[in-house]
């Protein structure tokens, strides 16, 4: 994570391979939905809450990242590794419906500070 910004919760990733880098759409999307991963330029980017943007939508995180009634409010900070685990559409809808129910704990190892 390079810093949070743009929205509240807003993670800029840094790490995106060169090949992978594309520019922001010209005409942004009038809404993103939640948990969005997306391109825009040499950055990767998850949406917290949807929202307008103009990145390229590659994935959808089920797990929110952003909750204002938490104590720190994001799950991540700025200096953090952040893995993607590929998941298929079941397994989203699964752990969706784990969430909303509170049986999903999102896994956080500790790391060197």
């Amino acid at each position: 994570v390079y810093f949070i910004g743009f929205l509240p919760g807003f993670l800029y990733l840094g790490g995106l391979d060169k090949k992978l880098s594309c520019p922001r759409l010209e005409t942004p999307r009038q809404s993103i939905p939640a948990g969005s991963v997306a391109i825009g330029g040499d950055q990767t980017g998850i949406y917290p809450k949807s929202s307008p943007g103009g990145w390229n939508i590659i994935g959808r995180s089920p797990v929110p990242l952003f909750d204002i009634n938490n104590n720190p409010p994001t799950v991540a900070r700025a200096g953090d590794l952040i893995r993607f685990v590929p998941i298929d559409h079941q397994q989203f809808l699964d752990i969706d419906a784990r969430i909303k129910a509170g049986e999903y704990k999102l896994q956080i190892k500790p790391g060197n500070d």
